[in-house]
């Protein structure tokens, strides 16, 4: 009897040790998640799911819980109890999410969402579907998700923007094929456990960029691993695919936190990004001169860019060195991290910086800005705007006449993944750039590689038609001459086919200056541009000419000084015009013709419109016309419009009707003589 007592109380201690040991794997899983330690997290809320007592709890999910949404924005649960299973099955199934395991969480969030405890698992699936390129289940999912009840506001709003996001992924038309993309190598510059944010320095052929490898910067090599602490390194080219072994820069730019994300302006200041793992929320920008190679100390740049208790990150100086753009959460902003920008200085001090608005901004995280500065395009990435999935990089073009950043455009695979895609930058004319993804597999499940990318030369093709402006009829051979308005290249001359047709190809960075002639015509005249275009672009531009009339042609608001030929301040203003359109015209021979109203005698009035004819030809030589294209001639009374028994006619019935006719009498015209 006292053997089976003995051997009853082991088995009771024994149960109830393996119990205390399934509650303290659930403690340590929490914990694990907590910290963002998603693999060790995983294991333990596996090892909890064995233990079938266990799971018949209920549990309230810890408050607040964290969701690491694709925004990177927290969402609380909620009060709700809910069982203890449905609690881990849920969390694994996150835990696959959060390690980038998206064939794992379809399996797990179906599981999950079947229990009915966490609604936002419709979501998930729906975006894990999305991650692994199956857009059309995704998009199913989706709707699911959608006309459930107790969905939350704002998961409803990630749904409608991924949704949005499969359909572009979809469209074939957004898929760049004259875009070629490769992963730099392995075994120098993506070698470590993350390599990102590449950039120019100096030539096309040197790079400096973020990684963490061995060989990095550290205090204490017994408790730090260099291949999980970001430093700045650089390298060249040595060959179409060859590159020279990655040189660490150092102290004091590196040191044993994370030191990543730089750029270096054109007067040698290196601006970057350091932060600990330790206090992730007091990520702030460094500033460090460069002289001959070699660094001062690195400063943290004042309050203007760093706030306490706020990100600021991924700073990039525009090619002038007279703006400083960077992303972040401090306040004043639309959510998340936002992109800001603030003047710089010649001494490169900040000042207040500016929130680029809605046009680029939402209420998620839009990160890693680049102004490419000939194209007046802001690049950057984003995942509030219609994402693929995870960052996609966007474009905003900078409108300098209204000083406004257009809506942002997504620039589309393949730069673009279901993946996280940012970093992007590019040369001069947008051919050769880099950019950084997490698109590949990789140990530990999610890191940054190093993307190179070569675009076909961008070509631009501008066609047209010449039309008669009065019938809308086409004109065949008319002549188009093309001036290049920097005066670097010399004029090209284009004449129209039997249909009015026209079509030439253009160059980038371009500006012409394009003036359509024919015979028996008015020459019309077009300004075109290549400037700002960062694709391959055909443009339009169609002429209108107007015929040539056989008698003359009135220039309104031509005036006097009163019973003089002395030109008036308005007057010159519309003979500018008149002058612009010689120098268009600049085959024609013109008369100008003055006349005077019926009252006064016809000799005086003879004179005088003489006088008023050799005003606008004097003034019009005097702006550089010819003076042989120019033949003044008075005609005083003896061309009227209305005669003066017409005119008299009104003069006590419709007094305002009397002086317009006499006025529309006193008037300058011109008629074209010959055209050369």
């Amino acid at each position: 009897m006292k053997r089976i007592l003995t051997l009853f109380l082991f088995f009771l201690l024994s149960t109830l040790a393996m119990g205390q040991s399934k509650k303290l794997w659930l403690y340590y899983a929490d914990n694990f998640y907590k910290g963002k330690d998603y693999f060790s997290a995983l294991n333990y809320y596996q090892k909890a799911l064995d233990d079938t007592s266990i799971m018949e709890l209920k549990v309230r999910p810890y408050e607040p819980d964290l969701m690491n949404l694709p925004m990177k924005s927290e969402i609380k649960q909620g009060e709700r109890t809910v069982p203890l299973r449905d609690y881990v099955l849920h969390r694994i199934a996150m835990c696959h999410k959060q390690s980038f395991d998206y064939p794992a969480s379809v399996g797990s969030f179906t599981t999950s969402k079947a229990t009915g405890s966490y609604p936002e698992d419709q979501y998930f699936l729906a975006y894990s579907y999305m991650q692994l390129k199956n857009y059309d289940t995704a998009v199913i999912e989706f709707e699911k998700f959608l006309q459930l009840d107790n969905k939350s506001d704002s998961l409803t709003k990630c749904t409608e923007r991924d949704m949005i996001g499969c359909y572009f992924a979809k469209d074939l038309a957004n898929m760049k094929e004259e875009v070629k993309i490769r992963m730099l190598d392995t075994a120098t510059i993506n070698k470590g456990t993350a390599n990102f944010a590449a950039s120019f320095w100096g030539t096309a052929d040197k790079i400096i960029f973020t990684s963490a490898r061995e060989g990095g910067v550290l205090i204490d090599p017994e408790k730090q691993q260099s291949e999980y602490l970001c430093d700045l390194y650089w390298s060249e080219r040595k060959g179409e695919e060859a590159w020279s072994a990655p040189k660490n820069f150092g102290r004091p730019v590196n040191t044993a936190q994370h030191d990543g994300a730089g750029a270096i302006s054109i007067d040698e200041f290196l601006y970057f990004t350091r932060w600990s793992d330790t206090r992730r929320k007091e990520q702030t920008i460094f500033k460090a001169r460069m002289m001959n190679g070699m660094f001062f100390e690195a400063y943290r740049m004042d309050s203007s860019v760093n706030i306490g208790g706020y990100r600021s990150v991924h700073p990039f100086v525009t090619i002038d060195g007279k703006l400083l753009y960077f992303s972040s959460d401090r306040p004043g902003g639309l959510g998340g991290l936002d992109i800001w920008v603030c003047d710089l200085d010649e001494e490169g001090n900040p000042s207040n910086p500016r929130n680029l608005g809605p046009s680029v901004n939402t209420p998620y995280d839009e990160v890693t800005p680049f102004f490419h500065h000939v194209s007046s395009t802001l690049f950057f990435s984003s995942n509030g705007h219609n994402s693929t999935g995870g960052l996609d990089i966007f474009k905003s073009y900078y409108n300098i006449d209204e000083e406004v950043f257009n809506s942002a455009v997504n620039i589309g695979m393949p730069f673009n993944s279901p993946q996280d895609d940012a970093y992007f930058t590019a040369d001069r004319f947008l051919k050769h750039g880099y950019f950084s993804s997490d698109r590949e597999e990789c140990k530990g499940g999610h890191c940054y590689d190093i993307y190179e990318f070569y675009n076909s030369p961008i070509a631009f093709k501008l066609s047209g038609f010449a039309y008669n402006a009065d019938t809308d009829e086409i004109l065949p051979n008319t002549l188009l001459t093309f001036n290049d308005v920097s005066g670097e290249a010399e004029p090209v001359f284009v004449t129209t086919d039997e249909n009015g047709f026209y079509s030439i190809d253009l160059k980038q960075e371009q500006e012409l200056f394009i003036k359509a002639k024919k015979s028996k015509f008015f020459a019309d005249a077009a300004t075109v541009s290549t400037f700002g275009l960062t694709e391959s672009t055909d443009l339009e531009q169609d002429f209108l000419l107007r015929p040539i009339p056989t008698g003359e042609i009135e220039i309104p608001g031509i005036e006097y000084d009163y019973d003089k030929a002395t030109l008036r301040p308005k007057s010159k203003e519309i003979l500018d015009q008149l002058y612009d359109f010689l120098m268009l015209n600049n085959d024609l021979v013109v008369e100008i013709k003055s006349h005077t109203d019926c009252r006064g005698n016809d000799a005086y009035n003879m004179r005088l419109s003489k006088d008023r004819a050799k005003s606008c030809v004097d003034y019009l030589i005097s702006k550089g016309i010819p003076k042989e294209r120019l033949v003044p001639q008075g005609y005083g009374e003896s061309e009227p419009l209305f005669t003066c028994d017409e005119i008299e006619t009104h003069k006590k019935s419709d007094p305002a009707k009397f002086e317009e006719m006499h006025q529309r009498n006193r008037r300058t015209a011109f008629r074209v003589m010959k055209q050369e």
